[in-house]
């Protein structure tokens, strides 16, 4: 029925003020593409070779090839580029020391998972306000990891944001796909064009089920959003990542390092047709949430390696420079993490030489 010439008048008379019903966008702040921040912060050339060199030596671990351990060890979180640099600098003397039974591969972790929220890391808060600020921290973040690479350690890091790996993947030899992602389709998708080994955490609950599931997905060709060197949004085909492996943090308040667990999940990995290789996470919920539990649980699983089972090609270890934890604040203790509590110095140094 048509409306009436009146009813059509008044709502011409009277539109509809929207200022206050449309939703108000997000700021957006323009940063460098990632192809700038490379060539602002280069990586030379053999740097670029070392870090390829570091990843074979990896995937050797991970295949069989070298019956060393790797030795995924360092700060939760880092707040202090400082640090990091002198927590780097000794971890690369030990590191030579005892290269002939492990591979250490630093822990530079830029990027903080948050079950709800908090400091999200140097990447994204490198001053820790709460404001934010992306274009320092991934300036800072980039020319952190090419200092450490100087020191000749390999550098491992967990993915969180597949944007910020087109920045900082070229400077890493290890990624870590955490418990809260690793069911991501796109965390998947990203780690299948990752050009470095990855390791997959089990579930928050503990289960191997999407881990291995998310191997699988990663060894497989992908076509997902992106953007290119230039920062133009653009179609990326990925050729797969035959370079993942399960790393096992426990769940929920339930461990996984016994023996048992970690037969259960060899099995679980042989049966899917994926890679057997286990890593151990000492912490998380391995340790209770008590990080003097790390060097048990380390020399725990050592000790089923030493007894036969080959699958266990690693551990990762949360250390700093001080032991436990801080809040964040004005005033800090220098060289302790203010996320997870970590392993100070001389007990990571005397439990590596234990190992």
């Amino acid at each position: 029925m048509n409306m009436p010439l009146d009813a059509q008048i008044t709502q011409e008379a009277h539109p509809v003020d929207t200022a206050e019903t449309e939703p108000s966008q997000p700021d957006a702040i323009a940063l460098p593409t990632p192809a700038q921040l490379r060539a602002e912060i280069p990586a030379p050339a053999y740097l670029t070779a070392q870090i390829e060199r570091q990843r074979k030596a990896i995937r050797d671990i991970l295949q069989g090839r070298d019956d060393r351990i790797l030795m995924v060890i360092g700060p939760c979180s880092i707040h202090d580029e400082v640090a990091a640099l002198e927590y780097g600098e000794r971890l690369a003397a030990l590191a030579d020391e005892v290269s002939d039974h492990m591979l250490v591969v630093m822990r530079a972790y830029l990027e903080k998972p948050r079950t709800t929220v908090g400091w999200k890391g140097l990447l994204y808060d490198p001053e820790r306000t709460g404001e934010g600020d992306l274009a320092a921290g991934l300036t800072r973040s980039r020319r952190l990891l090419v200092n450490l690479a100087h020191l000749g350690l390999p550098l491992a890091t967990e993915a969180l944001s597949p944007m910020a790996m087109d920045y900082l993947d070229d400077l890493v030899s290890w990624t870590a796909i955490g418990a809260r992602t690793t069911e991501s389709q796109i965390h998947r998708e990203l780690v299948s064009g990752l050009p470095m080994p990855t390791g997959f955490k089990n579930g928050t609950d503990g289960s191997v089920g999407v881990a291995v599931n998310a191997m699988k997905s990663a060894a497989h060709g992908h076509h997902r959003l992106g953007v290119n060197a230039a920062g133009q949004p653009a179609m990326i085909t990925t050729k797969g990542n035959p370079d993942t492996h399960l790393v096992l943090r426990g769940g929920r308040g339930i461990t996984n390092y016994d023996a048992d667990s970690i037969s259960a999940a060899v099995e679980a990995l042989t049966a899917a047709g994926v890679s057997p290789a286990v890593m151990v996470d000492c912490s998380h919920d391995n340790a209770c949430k008590q990080p003097e539990r790390q060097p048990d649980i380390a020399r725990e699983v050592m000790a089923q390696r030493r007894a036969g089972n080959k699958a266990i090609c690693g551990l990762m270890i949360e250390s700093f420079l001080e032991q436990g934890r801080q809040d964040d604040g004005d005033e800090l203790n220098y060289g302790q993490s203010i996320t997870d509590p970590c392993l100070g110095w001389a007990q990571t140094e005397a439990l590596l030489r234990s190992l």
